[in-house]
């Protein structure tokens, strides 16, 4: 770890956040870089200070303005196979006589049983 001066605190928030590798990331995940390699008396303000003046953070992270809707209760099925969701799984490599290469994924949402159909993508 290196105690750092005034003139290398701006180089290493600059390292820590905006670099290309750091990707903007948010004041805990920048803190969490900075403190594996770097200290100094106010480092927690300063990078709290510095990823709320970050051109690029404020203008990615700005609230919509969409109101969330409510969380409703799913009624849990009271009998196997009464309720099933299904996916595919694609772009798999080719296998079986039939050259299968995607799955159609059934799960039974009452005992979590789940069938797999092979299939062929065209």
């Amino acid at each position: 770890m290196v105690l750092c001066s005034r003139m290398l605190i701006n180089t290493i928030l600059l390292e820590c956040h905006d670099n290309i590798y750091s990707g903007h990331l948010s004041e805990d995940r920048t803190m969490e870089r900075i403190k594996t390699c770097a200290w100094w008396p106010s480092w927690r303000k300063d990078v709290i200070e510095y990823c709320h003046s970050c051109d690029r953070c404020q203008k990615a992270n700005k609230a919509t303005g969409k109101i969330f809707g409510l969380m409703i209760h799913i009624q849990e099925p009271s009998t196997p196979w009464e309720v099933v969701h299904m996916d595919w799984v694609t772009a798999l490599p080719p296998g079986g006589d039939k050259s299968y290469n995607a799955c159609l994924v059934i799960v039974d949402r009452y005992s979590k049983t789940p069938i797999f159909l092979p299939m062929s993508q065209r």
